[in-house]
C-alpha cells in the first residue's frame, strides 16, 4: 500500500509531515483505487482550505471520510441524546480496550456520520483473513458495550443499539450456523443458502434441519450473545469511573483518538478546545482580487478512473 500511495502523492503537492508507511499502515484492506481515492479527498480538504500542500492532517480527514462516513455536523441533536450517544460510544471504547486481542480503538466520535449519531472505529495493525472464535466473541461484548453503558448510566434502553444488536445477533448465529463454533452443536453447518447469482445476494436460507435443532440453534445463539453481553457488563460495572472520564470527555471535543483515549482513561485532563477563527472574505475592489504575497498556490485534485 505504500507503494501505491507513492505512486498517487506524485501528482500533488505533499507536506513534510505525512508519514505514507502510517497512512499505509492505518488503511488495512484497501485496494488500489481506494487509495487513489484517499488521495484525492485529502486533495480536496487541502484545497478547500486554500493550503499549499496536503498536510498529515488533510490525509486522516480523507480516510475518516471514506470508512466513517461524511460529517453531518449540520445535524441538530439535542443535549440529553448527545449525552447518551457519548455514553453509547464510550462503552464500545471502553470494552474494546480492555478486551485482549481486539483491534485498536483508532478514534471515536459523537459526530452525526451517515446514518449514525456517534461512531467507534477499530482498525486492525494488520490485513486479516480469518478470524478465531476468541476474536469473534470479542466483537459480540464490542458491540453489546454500547446498550450497556445506557442501561449503567440512564437505567434505559434506547433504538441507538439496534444496528449492534442487529450485527451481533448476526454474529452469533454465523458462528453457529456456518463457522461450526458451537461447543454444544458441533462443527456442523446449517441452513443452505439460496443465492441471486447475478445479483450476488443471499435471498433466503433452506431449513435442511429438524425443529428441535431449530430450537438447540436459537438457544446457542442466545447464549454466546447473552454471555458476551454478560462480560461487558461486568467490565463496565467495574469501570464506571472511566466510563464517565470518556463520555465527558467526548461531549467536550466530540472528536477523541487513540492517544486521546489512553490519557483520558488514565485521568488525564485534556486541553481544552480552541476553535479557529472564521475566515475572513477578502476585499474585492474594481472586479480584481487582491492577492497576498507568497499567496497559497492552487492545485487540482487528482482525477478518478470512471468504472467501466
Amino acid at each position: 500500500r505504500e507503494a501505491i500511495l507513492n505512486i498517487h502523492v506524485k501528482k500533488v503537492p505533499v507536506g513534510t509531515d505525512v508519514d505514507l508507511m502510517s497512512i499505509a499502515r492505518g488503511t488495512p484492506g484497501f485496494c488500489g483505487a481506494d487509495l487513489a481515492n484517499l488521495v484525492n479527498e485529502a486533495a480536496l480538504f487541502a484545497a478547500r482550505l486554500n493550503r499549499k500542500s496536503v498536510i498529515m492532517e488533510d490525509f486522516e480527514r480523507a480516510k475518516d471520510k471514506i470508512l466513517m462516513g461524511a460529517e453531518r455536523k449540520s445535524m441538530l441533536i439535542s443535549d440529553e441524546e448527545k449525552k447518551v450517544t457519548a455514553y453509547h460510544e464510550a462503552g464500545h471504547t471502553l470494552v474494546a480496550r480492555m478486551i485482549p486481542g481486539t483491534d485498536p480503538v483508532h478514534k471515536v466520535t459523537i459526530i452525526p456520520r451517515g446514518m449514525a449519531l456517534g461512531l467507534t472505529q477499530q482498525l486492525p495493525e494488520k490485513d486479516k483473513y480469518t478470524q478465531s472464535k476468541d476474536y469473534t466473541e470479542a466483537q459480540i461484548s464490542i458491540l453489546m458495550g454500547g446498550r450497556i453503558a445506557e442501561e449503567l448510566i440512564f437505567n434505559q434502553q434506547t433504538t441507538g443499539a439496534g444496528n449492534d444488536i442487529e450485527r451481533a445477533t448476526e454474529l452469533a448465529r454465523k458462528m453457529v450456523c456456518e463457522w461450526g463454533m458451537s461447543d454444544k452443536l458441533g462443527p456442523l453447518s446449517f441452513g443452505k443458502k439460496e443465492e441471486q447469482i447475478f445479483l450476488g445476494r443471499e435471498i433466503s436460507r433452506n431449513q435442511d434441519y429438524s425443529e428441535s435443532t431449530a430450537v438447540m440453534i436459537d438457544d446457542e445463539v442466545k447464549n454466546l450473545v447473552m454471555k458476551n453481553y454478560q462480560r461487558s457488563k461486568n467490565l463496565l460495572s467495574e469501570h464506571l469511573k472511566e466510563l464517565h472520564y470518556l463520555a465527558l470527555a467526548l461531549l467536550e471535543h466530540e472528536v477523541l483518538d487513540s492517544d486521546q483515549i489512553a490519557r483520558v482513561i488514565q485521568g488525564e485532563k485534556l486541553p481544552p478546545v480552541t476553535k479557529a477563527p472564521p475566515p475572513v472574505a477578502p476585499v474585492v475592489q474594481n472586479n480584481v482580487t487582491p492577492q497576498k504575497e507568497n499567496a497559497d498556490v492552487a492545485f487540482t485534485p487528482v482525477p478518478q478512473p470512471t468504472k467501466a
